[in-house]
């Protein structure tokens, strides 16, 4: 008779991983999430939760704490260590973001305002531009707290840093480095002490 569980072909008192899941091509977002979390098994897990990180704070669709907490399940005694990897890597990861928001924005920008779109027009740019310049800390840091997509802020902040509403680029440029970090890091703390608990 043939063993079909999930666990089969664990050798007894190892560590059983379970067999492959069979994803239908088309459902891209569970076969992107199925390929995070093999990571959680790998020796190279760290780098994967670093590269998982910065991707998703500019492009990457799958949040870090899929892989951060398996691995935190996995390594209680790493917890600090796996909250720092993964804050680094979305912070450096929304600096990207925040760069293809600025320097996007001159290329297309033209483009998305001549679609003549109902919501797309110049005063609600401004609009948003200048609730950007009054409450830049706690968009960010709200973004970076909760499961809001964060690459959505970071290139969005870059964009918006363009605004002749925005008095200082730099300044702006600061505020959103510094909001990033406090928020990404209450969240992914947060996430490992509650895993190590």
């Amino acid at each position: 008779m043939t063993d079909t569980s999930p666990l089969s072909g664990a050798a007894a008192g190892s560590i059983a991983v379970p067999a492959p899941r069979v994803v239908p091509w088309w459902n891209l977002p569970r076969r992107l999430y199925d390929w995070v979390l093999h990571f959680a098994h790998s020796p190279h897990s760290e780098r994967a939760l670093f590269g998982l990180s910065f991707a998703e704070s500019s492009f990457f669709p799958i949040p870090p704490d899929v892989l951060l907490m398996p691995l935190v399940l996995g390594r209680p005694a790493r917890w600090l260590r796996l909250a720092t990897i993964c804050t680094a890597a979305s912070v450096l990861g929304g600096i990207v973001g925040f760069a293809i928001g600025y320097g996007l924005w001159h290329e297309i920008g033209d483009f998305v305002f001549g679609l003549h779109l109902p919501s797309l027009t110049q005063e609600n740019f401004d609009k948003v531009a200048k609730y950007y310049e009054e409450y830049n800390f706690w968009i960010v840091f709200t973004a970076g707290l909760t499961p809001i997509p964060y690459k959505v802020i970071t290139i969005s902040a870059g964009i918006f840093a363009l605004s002749d509403q925005v008095t200082s680029p730099a300044a702006f440029f600061a505020m959103f480095v510094f909001a990033s970090a406090l928020g990404r890091a209450s969240r992914f703390y947060a996430v490992s002490w509650l895993c190590q608990r």
